[in-house]
């Protein structure tokens, strides 16, 4: 048998400066994960029905109406929503860009996916959690290698 080189094994703890660092990104990823996946859903039932209720949003994040009705005070204060009374939800133009950026990162992390030879199925699921979490120089990478490794 014979001695292969060794690459010097990576200390146990990152510098403290880089741990915060990459500690704030992740926070910041999962608080603006709830946020997009939202917005999108909202767009998705104003293309797919032309509105967007309460109700439905509930039905399909699978949470209680009051759990809907505060976030979407919070979207409203963050002027990507209007909510008109007996009229739904409707996105404003920050909201639907957001909406729009979201599901491109979505398309981009699905395709991705399915040419690491993931299954469509599994492709799309596990894109609704890695799409919040990858930064724009990872996002750009998966595109170019899923350009590059697509049967069309």
């Amino acid at each position: 048998m014979q001695d292969t080189p060794q690459a010097a094994p990576e200390p146990a703890l990152l510098d403290p400066e880089v741990h915060v660092e990459n500690f704030r990104q992740a926070r910041e990823a999962r608080r603006l994960e709830l946020v997009e996946d939202y917005v999108e859903l909202i767009a998705d039932l104003i293309g797919d029905g032309g509105e967007a209720r309460q109700v439905d949003i509930a039905a399909r994040l699978g949470v209680a109406q009051p759990t809907v009705a505060k976030m979407l005070k919070r979207l409203a204060e963050d002027g990507l929503v209007q909510q008109r009374p007996y009229r739904g939800v409707f996105l404003t133009e920050a909201g639907q860009a957001l909406a729009e950026q979201s599901r491109e990162r979505h398309r981009i992390v699905e395709r991705f996916l399915c040419a690491l030879g993931v299954s469509a199925e599994t492709a799309r699921r596990d894109a609704e959690g890695i799409e919040h979490h990858v930064s724009g120089e990872t996002l750009e990478a998966f595109r170019r290698f899923a350009e590059a490794h697509s049967d069309a």
